[in-house]
């Protein structure tokens, strides 16, 4: 389907995004060797290593992103066995979606195995600055999805297509641009809060 990003490409873009931001705001992050269903990301912060998985999305209903959790073989075949998210397995969740909203979740705080919906109250304190949206990032790569001679615009910040896809990348892509503002150790939240009242 025309516009639809490949999932390797998605979740390409979803962890050079983490990286970006990561970096921006004083981290130091290396890269597992090999594949890890866990941990797609550890950065040192304030002295101390800390893991992250990264997610992505397109999928969205009622103005909320549906975040798939559990993994079923990423980009590899799937040998039938669903692993669910475990809080215990790394300490951040980092999660781009379709209009280039981003959170940095600490694992301790997703509720759910299989799949959370951002966009609303409940983890409106763990939303970072936003980027472009994954097919403006994925658009110098998929040449499907940029217009010849134009230029992208930047979301709002609000509002979704109601089809697309859910995906967890492993690969680099190029880095993508990120804004600047504090970061908080795993011993608090993210500082950063951009709208939307306390989680319930």
């Amino acid at each position: 389907m025309e516009g639809r990003i490949p999932p390797r490409t998605q979740g390409d873009i979803g962890e050079w995004s983490a990286i970006g931001w990561l970096i921006d705001h004083g981290a130091k992050v290396f890269l597992p060797l090999g594949h890890s269903a866990d941990v797609d990301l550890v950065a040192e912060l304030g002295g101390r290593l800390v893991s992250v998985q990264v997610k992505t999305s397109t999928v969205c209903r009622n103005e909320r992103y549906e975040v798939t959790l559990a993994t079923r073989g990423g980009n590899r075949s799937w040998n039938g066995v669903v692993k669910h998210f475990e809080p215990d397995r790394c300490d951040y969740l980092f999660v781009h979606v379709g209009d280039g909203r981003r959170w940095f979740i600490p694992s301790e705080a997703v509720e759910g195995g299989t799949g959370i919906l951002l966009g609303g109250p409940k983890y409106a304190m763990y939303e970072v600055e936003p980027d472009r949206p994954l097919t403006v990032l994925a658009g110098g790569r998929i040449g499907t999805l940029a217009r010849p001679g134009g230029v992208p615009e930047r979301s709002n910040g609000r509002g979704c297509k109601p089809r697309g896809s859910a995906f967890a990348g492993s690969n680099p892509a190029p880095a993508t641009q990120v804004p600047t503002a504090p970061i908080s150790t795993p011993d608090a939240a993210p500082s950063t809060t951009l709208g939307g009242d306390a989680p319930t």
